[in-house]
């Protein structure tokens, strides 16, 4: 392939592969619109349906080593398509169940091919296009599979309302189909002529790169990228932050869907300008997740801080900052690309995509369990002073993943012969300048 410029074709396989991540994360957050209706259906409550949130993040999290390592293998379009047709099997299964137990399994089988699909995008790209372009392509593709967590919100939720349940499940488990069909048809895993160097199937061969994979700092360094920038606008996005801006903030419901529509928006932008300045600025793409870490603490601080209800300007300030950090847990996935072997891309991208729904699963579970110890009235009788407290786990996440990002930074550069950053000199001189104080 010509390293300056990307074959005709690329485009459209990269087209192809967007379709597919977008329908994946339209049969991520389907559930999701559906709470209300799930409730009646399966005669239970909002926290054991948030619960499904859990397990699903849970499935997808647990899959992406064992996933990397076949992809591997196997190549991107065999898994996109066998992703695409598990979810399908798992949205068919929920039209027709009406028990708590087979909704359960439908989910773990959308969390499961859910799990093939992201990282199988990524090496597409990774395969397709020259190296400059691989950081923007990594965003866009990231921020336009937002398409598919708009078609939840909006026509699904119209189908439920419209159609009822049965029917609007039985259309997305059609959707999977559709895509695993046209994933299998009309995507390549290369190029035609580009050398692949083959890689042995022995699960000895698999444990063996993975092992290798997980010793580069730099994969290291990008799981903790993943994990520190990504979980709290995942969390707030995916399940909380809408209970926290109606119930706690006492925001009208058109306000709050407002709020993350803006989320949305404000997160096309960003993208773009983190892929230009990964791109443009390898050696400092750490810089950028420090800042985007510290600007998020830094706004909860404010609003977990404010006395009372946060004024709507400060709540738009913490739905932007919010927006940086998808893009900027993509960075992560750009260190996967080049401190690995491209046979080891995909086992290197499991390990970092671990990072992010780790800490967004423990996230999660933390503020659910910390809000249920608040109050026992279910989730409209919390107050906002319980979702303070709870919001306030996220310290935890934040300074661990800050710390993981700091020793591994330390480690890359020292492997690759490079200085440290001042930076990260003046972050060091000061905590040794506190330990001799002490």
């Amino acid at each position: 392939m010509d390293e300056h410029r990307a074959p005709r074709k690329a485009w459209l396989i990269f087209a192809l592969a967007i379709a597919a991540y977008a329908a994946a994360v339209f049969q991520r957050s389907s559930l999701g619109v559906g709470e209300v209706a799930a409730q009646h259906r399966f005669g239970t409550t909002a926290a054991v349906l948030s619960l499904f949130s859990v397990l699903q993040l849970a499935v997808y999290a647990g899959m992406q080593i064992p996933v990397g390592a076949i992809l591997d293998r196997v190549g991107s379009r065999r898994l996109i398509a066998t992703g695409a047709t598990v979810m399908g099997a798992g949205q068919l299964l929920l039209a027709t169940a009406h028990t708590i137990p087979l909704a359960v399994l439908a989910r773990v089988l959308v969390g499961g091919g859910d799990a093939m699909t992201f990282i199988s995008v990524l090496r597409l790209i990774l395969m397709w296009f020259p190296s400059r372009q691989v950081p923007m392509l990594f965003q866009v593709a990231a921020i336009l599979g937002l398409i598919g967590q708009l078609a939840a919100a909006y026509p699904l939720v119209a189908l439920l309302q419209g159609v009822g349940w049965s029917t609007a499940f039985a259309i997305a488990a059609a959707v999977g189909f559709t895509v695993a069909i046209t994933s299998a048809v009309g995507l390549r895993n290369a190029p035609a002529g580009a050398v692949l160097h083959p890689v042995p199937a022995g699960v000895g061969e698999l444990a063996t790169r993975l092992g290798h994979a997980w010793r580069e700092p730099g994969t290291r360094l990008g799981m903790w990228t993943h994990f520190v920038t990504q979980f709290s606008g995942t969390v707030f996005a995916l399940l909380w932050g809408y209970p926290f801006l109606v119930v706690g903030e006492r925001l009208s419901k058109t306000q709050a869907g407002l709020l993350l529509t803006l989320l949305v928006a404000v997160a096309m932008i960003v993208a773009p300008t983190l892929g230009h300045i990964t791109a443009r600025w390898p050696y400092r793409r750490s810089v950028s997740v420090i800042a985007i870490t510290t600007a998020t603490a830094s706004i909860w601080t404010v609003v977990l801080a404010w006395p009372g209800r946060a004024p709507l300007p400060v709540l738009i300030a913490l739905v932007v900052v919010l927006a940086s950090n998808g893009p900027g847990s993509m960075m992560g996935f750009d260190y996967a690309r080049t401190e690995n072997e491209p046979e080891r891309v995909g086992s290197a991208s499991g390990i970092v995509n671990v990072g992010g729904f780790t800490a967004s699963l423990l996230t999660i579970a933390l503020i659910g369990l910390l809000l249920s110890l608040q109050s026992s009235g279910g989730p409209t009788s919390y107050t906002l002073g319980d979702f303070k407290v709870a919001f306030s786990v996220q310290y935890v996440f934040w300074a661990t993943g800050l710390v993981g990002v700091l020793r591994t930074r330390r480690r890359l550069r020292a492997a690759r012969g490079l200085d440290i950053d001042p930076l990260h000199r003046a972050i060091v001189r000061r905590w040794r300048g506190r330990g001799a104080a002490r």
